[in-house]
């Protein structure tokens, strides 16, 4: 119920922001565009279910990804924000024993899934438009969905077979610290660090037989990019 209230207010808040006021249409629009650095912090249950050694777990490789962005000023201290990274391909990394009977597991690849993962956040930006430089604050909800999800040829061998991975979507809380720099009128550089809640439950059938977990990847960010305003 609290994140149906959150997303319906920030749906609310963005609709209000294309009515904002007309001091602030010739530049109340924000592209941005840069590099994304996520860090996973997972938390998951042990594998369960029929022929399952006891602690087989996994962990998540980080990666990077192209970041963007498009926000829409409200006020001169208020902006949305609504941003994706292009999706990249996470390995899935085994953690636990190191073989299962005469298999290899303990730090391999069992597979890899894309996750497509857009924020929608509300900034409050402080000082003044004068201010060249300008931190901001954000809190909004993250919504993340998985596909092209896969076993590699060593996950295959320790669940024993060919495995079809399912994996339910996140819907979350997010929030964002930065800091903006203005060289210009219309180009400014950012920075930020970022946290969104990532939880889904997985699935692991091999031919009939399900296994299941659940993932609480706990990814935070950092995020470089340049911004044009117009």
């Amino acid at each position: 119920m609290r994140t149906t209230t959150t997303i319906a207010a920030l749906a609310a808040l963005l609709a209000l922001s294309l009515c904002s006021d007309a001091a602030l249409a010739q530049d109340s629009n924000i592209f941005r565009v840069g590099l994304y650095s996520v860090m996973y912090h997972v938390h998951a249950q042990d594998v369960s279910g029929p022929f399952t050694q006891p602690g087989l777990n996994a962990e998540v490789n980080n990666v990077d990804t192209i970041y963007l962005a498009y926000l829409r000023r409200v006020t001169s201290n208020v902006e949305v924000e609504l941003t994706a990274g292009v999706p990249p391909s996470t390995d899935l990394v085994g953690k636990g024993p190191n073989t299962v009977g005469s298999v290899p597991y303990n730090g391999q690849v069992l597979g890899r899934v894309k996750w497509f993962s857009p924020t929608l956040l509300v900034h409050y930006v402080f000082l003044d438009e004068s201010n060249r430089w300008r931190p901001y604050a954000g809190i909004g909800v993250n919504f993340t969905h998985f596909f092209d999800r896969e076993t590699s040829a060593n996950g295959n061998a320790v669940l024993g077979g060919p495995t079809y991975i399912t994996q339910t979507n996140s819907i979350g809380p997010a929030a964002s610290l930065g800091m903006s720099y203005k060289p210009t009128d219309h180009w400014q550089v950012i920075a930020s660090y970022n946290w969104a809640r990532v939880k889904s439950d997985l699935d692991l059938n091999t031919e009939g037989v399900v296994r299941r977990s659940t993932v609480d990847f706990r990814p935070t960010a950092i995020v470089f990019a340049m911004g044009y305003t117009f």
